[in-house]
């Protein structure tokens, strides 16, 4: 006969076993709903502690393979409906190919918590920490790997609206990480009521940790962030917009180079009419121009022209053709009034996305997709975006680069004074964009520069150095925007310290992994026949 489960809860010494598989399996769901909801465009960034506390929960203490399957599937619920969007560019296979590889990385999280579990058994209080040494580990393998990784969906990402986006400023991305996950954990060692100890001990136990979950989670409001300071410089963004939404957006090339400068032109007569203040310097977005203005005269004119009229550079984003008809380049160009391109100031995607931009292993890939061919092979660019106006150095990093902690950083150590993401969205869809917004806004935060986002249909915004959004446009609609933005020199404890936290953590992480082997040896036996239930 089985003992009640009050025999399981405060019997001392007895290891807290497994919940059982139908209740793990549905902990595993909510968990991947929890961190789905808490990122853009739902935005409730209070769930992303309480989805990893469930998936501490669904794994703890399960044999090392059940957890990799629970893990797989919290990370199925996240991915496949967050990565929607590239259903719209790629078709549904490659959606689901991408989502579940994603996946996997929760599964190897699930089963390093499973693996963990003798030695958080032991040693209650160290749920908050390893649990958040866990997660940076998870996502420091999953921003490199495969093919340099793909960092959607972080939990630092879902941090836009919450105290500890600030923490960015010490740490990155990865302390912001850290700081969620190990509030997860704490939340877990407080409702977890299986081994802990009884009578006052035990309330004194759970009031520690409600004590930690309140600090992780409000602490951060205490953290300073760099203030915008310097000389101001106004920057135009210009949001052209396209015809149609969709993969037939390169067939309307003419059409959304037409947009952006009829657009840079009516800002232009604005400035005359004294509707709005002259810009030093004019944005547009990724892929404003794919007709390659350094090789078709008609499309150099144009551009021209709307420097010409408005007085000003423009950075413009364009997609350059090489010698090679295969080959092309992702790039952004200054454009001055009366000169024309400054190829000096240029800037050449250095992380294409594989699999969007370049086409890894072709000959398989056209197996999976009709539409592999449509792919070009993208060059990649040997340097950082440091584009100089002479009054302005603009810090230039192009759509998905923003996700990558290396390349923002190296920008902003290269002498950004403005962080400027060029973007294109009109292959995907407004989540995606405000996903992405939301990466800007914690690098502003990281490294204490005031940014902005431009994309060709939206959204596009201003974002202060504390993650605040100044303004920004609808989706599918054309906008322009004029801000004047400081032009920052600080340097912040993140932008200095710069990878040697994510790396530190790393470590800490696969000392914890290795230090639960001997504890796992004494109880195996017992966590088999837990299992057996």
């Amino acid at each position: 006969m089985q003992p009640p489960a009050e025999a399981l809860v405060t019997a001392p010494g007895d290891p807290p076993r497994p919940v059982r598989r139908w209740l793990a399996l549905a902990l595993a769901a909510l968990a991947g709903l929890a961190l789905l909801l808490a990122l853009p465009p739902y935005g409730l960034w209070w769930l992303a502690p309480a989805g990893v506390a469930l998936l501490a929960a669904a794994t703890h203490r399960r044999r090392l393979g059940g957890a990799f399957g629970l893990g797989f599937v919290a990370g199925a619920v996240l991915f496949v409906p967050l990565l929607d969007w590239t259903r719209i560019a790629a078709g549904w296979l490659p959606w689901m190919l991408l989502s579940l590889a994603e996946a996997c990385f929760l599964g190897l999280l699930g089963t390093a918590t499973a693996w963990l579990s003798p030695l958080l058994d032991r040693w209650r209080a160290l749920w908050p920490p390893v649990l958040g040494l866990l997660w940076v580990a998870q996502e420091a393998l999953r921003d490199r790997a495969p093919f340099g990784g793909f960092p959607w969906g972080r939990l630092a990402f879902s941090q836009d609206e919450a105290p500890a986006l600030r923490l960015a400023a010490w740490g990155g991305a990865p302390l912001v990480t850290f700081a969620v996950a190990a509030a997860g954990g704490a939340l877990f060692a407080l409702v977890w009521r299986r081994g802990l100890p009884a009578g006052a001990r035990g309330y004194a136990a759970a009031l520690g940790y409600a004590a930690a979950l309140a600090a992780l989670i409000a602490g951060p409001m205490l953290v300073p962030v760099a203030t915008a300071s310097g000389p101001t410089r106004t920057i135009a963004l210009v949001q052209g917009n396209v015809p149609r939404l969709g993969l037939d957006f390169n067939a309307q090339r003419r059409a959304v180079l037409d947009n952006h400068v009829k657009a840079t032109k009516q800002l232009a007569l604005d400035v005359a009419a004294g509707k709005q203040p002259r810009p030093d310097l004019v944005v547009w977005p990724e892929n404003s121009s794919d007709i390659d203005p350094l090789r078709n005269a008609d499309a150099a004119q144009q551009i021209s022209d709307a420097a010409d009229a408005i007085g000003a550079p423009i950075l413009v984003g364009t997609v350059l053709r090489t010698d090679n008809p295969a080959d092309i380049k992702n790039a952004g160009i200054l454009w001055n009034p009366g000169t024309g391109p400054d190829l000096a100031q240029q800037y050449v995607k250095q992380h294409p996305v594989p699999f969007a931009e370049y086409m890894p292993l072709r000959s398989v890939a056209r197996l999976v997709s009709d539409k592999v061919d449509l792919v070009k092979n993208m060059l990649s660019g040997d340097r950082t975006g440091i584009i100089s106006t002479g009054s302005l150095t603009l810090g230039d990093v192009i759509c998905f680069e923003v996700a990558y902690d290396g390349i923002v950083r190296d920008t902003v150590r290269g002498g950004a004074q403005v962080l400027a993401v060029q973007t294109n969205n009109a292959t995907f869809n407004e989540a995606e964009a405000r996903q992405q917004l939301a990466m800007v806004r914690l690098r502003g935060v990281e490294h204490g520069r005031e940014s902005l986002m431009v994309s060709t249909v939206g959204v596009s915004a201003f974002t202060g150095t504390a993650g605040q959004v100044y303004s920004s446009s609808g989706f599918n609609v054309g906008a322009v925007m004029v801000r004047a933005m400081h032009q920052s020199a600080t340097t912040t404890l993140a932008t200095r310290l710069g990878h040697w936290p994510e790396m530190a953590m790393v470590a800490l992480a696969v000392v914890a992994l290795a230090g639960a082997l001997p504890l796992r040896r004494r109880r195996r036996t017992t966590n088999d026949d837990a299992e057996a239930r």
